[in-house]
């Protein structure tokens, strides 16, 4: 009797010869498709045939442009501290003579060589490093154009192509406005812009304390991606000692614009609460005050601001101005009628404005005159005045109406056109936007 194991090697051997000897037809077949013969007609002789072909006037023309383009192209380079023509003319690998000769002594390109550190200039150059155009925006805000023509280079300047964008920034005291202002990199005119926003409410002199925080969604105007100039605050808010004080701008039907609360309400004051941007109160108002000239006790029915000689004075409220002059003690001196019988005097000035004259109609904020020590005065300063009937009264301490509300149908076309700028402000408050652009 066969074990298992014997079994199981038939088995195999078996199945061993079975495979084997099914495939030797298809190991026949293989072998005869690889030799089988090739024909001799395989290597066909091939013939090369060159027509010529002439192409539209057209097409030669479009041909001839289209390479021309694409041998020229554009560079970009920022001016560094240092920087010559020549220098920059390198970092732009142009290589041309002629250019480097116009851009460093024409009179037209005088602009080219005061660019401040940190300005863009894009430069279109050939395939041999020849200038074929420049431009730049000055430091005037001007786009300058420098183009190659027939007789040279020729330098035009264009109107500006602007862009507007929304900027945002939040910023906090540590000591004064304009430090915090300059900490977030908010352009000078926009602070300005919100000392006198909120300057009827805060007086900057006085009320400012470390910690109180701000936020500003304000315009810039760029041209060819550099920022050019700030434009108008769209929404601010100024937190002040914990009390928090909103503005968003609207225009009306009319044209004519203004900074409200986000509720409708007026938000400027028929009155600044000073006449002057940043400076400190060197004396307030008093019925007893020792003159520091006359060296005697009277009163001072105004107030003193310490400020440089050439400061600009800005009228506290729409008026007329009733007296422009030199006045005694006073100086030179503007005085200004306002509505509800009220009355500013501004004393101790420099100089006047260009072109102020008696009877004349000034708004809030126009610059009437600047800062000086003319009649009895031992430092430049100005001394400011505040009447209500012919009667002084503190201007520290005098309550300035608000503006005119808005009517329902304006309120409608506000509420509309200002709901964006409310949320802008609301995100600002909860995320520190300093340095987002």
């Amino acid at each position: 009797m066969l074990s298992r194991n014997t079994l199981t090697q038939e088995k195999k051997s078996k199945l061993r010869w079975f495979v084997a000897l099914s495939s030797l037809p298809l190991l026949g077949v293989v072998t005869a498709f690889g030799i089988a013969p090739q024909p001799d007609n395989i290597h066909t002789p091939l013939t090369m045939v060159v027509e010529e072909i002439a192409l539209p006037h057209d097409a030669l023309t479009l041909a001839s442009t289209t390479n021309s383009k694409a041998a020229t192209f554009w560079r970009n380079e920022r001016v560094q501290r240092g920087d010559t023509v020549t220098e920059l003319l390198r970092r732009m690998q142009v290589e041309d003579s002629s250019a480097s000769k116009y851009l460093r002594s024409d009179q037209a390109a005088a602009s080219f060589r005061q660019l401040a550190v940190g300005k863009s200039i894009q430069a279109e150059i050939n395939a041999d490093g020849n200038l074929l155009t420049l431009r730049y925006i000055d430091n005037k805000g001007n786009q300058v154009l420098i183009e190659k023509g027939i007789s040279g280079l020729k330098s035009s300047i264009q109107p500006p192509l602007l862009e507007r964008r929304l900027l945002m920034r939040t910023g906090e005291i540590s000591s004064s406005l304009f430090a915090a202002t300059d900490t977030i990199g908010l352009p000078e005119t926009t602070a300005i812009q919100l000392a006198e926003i909120f300057g009827g409410d805060i007086d900057f002199h006085r009320d400012l304390r470390k910690g109180d925080k701000f936020s500003v969604v304000y315009e810039m105007n760029y041209s060819n991606g550099e920022p050019v100039r700030a434009g108008r605050i769209q929404a601010a808010e100024f937190i002040n000692k914990g009390e928090s004080y909103r503005v968003v701008y609207f225009k009306d039907n009319n044209g004519h614009g203004d900074y409200y609360t986000p509720d409708g309400k007026g938000r400027r004051k028929v009155f600044l609460r000073s006449p002057l941007e940043f400076s400190r109160i060197s004396s307030g108002f008093s019925l007893s005050r020792f003159h520091p000239v006359l060296n005697k006790w009277r009163s001072h029915k105004g107030v003193d601001y310490a400020a440089a000689r050439g400061t600009k004075v800005k009228v506290t409220a729409d008026g007329t101005v009733s007296f422009v002059g030199r006045k005694g003690g006073y100086g030179n001196v503007v005085i200004v009628k306002h509505q509800s019988n009220h009355t500013t005097l501004y004393g101790h000035l420099s100089r006047f404005s260009n072109g102020l004259r008696l009877g004349q109609r000034v708004e809030q904020g126009d610059i009437i005159g600047f800062v000086g020590m003319t009649g009895l005065a031992t430092g430049p300063h100005l001394h400011y005045e505040f009447m209500v009937n012919a009667q002084h009264r503190d201007p520290l301490r005098a309550i300035s109406p608000d503006a005119a509300p808005l009517g329902y149908t304006q309120k409608l076309a506000f509420q509309e056109a200002t709901r964006g700028l409310t949320v802008r402000l609301g995100l600002l408050r909860d995320t520190n936007l300093a340095k987002l652009d």
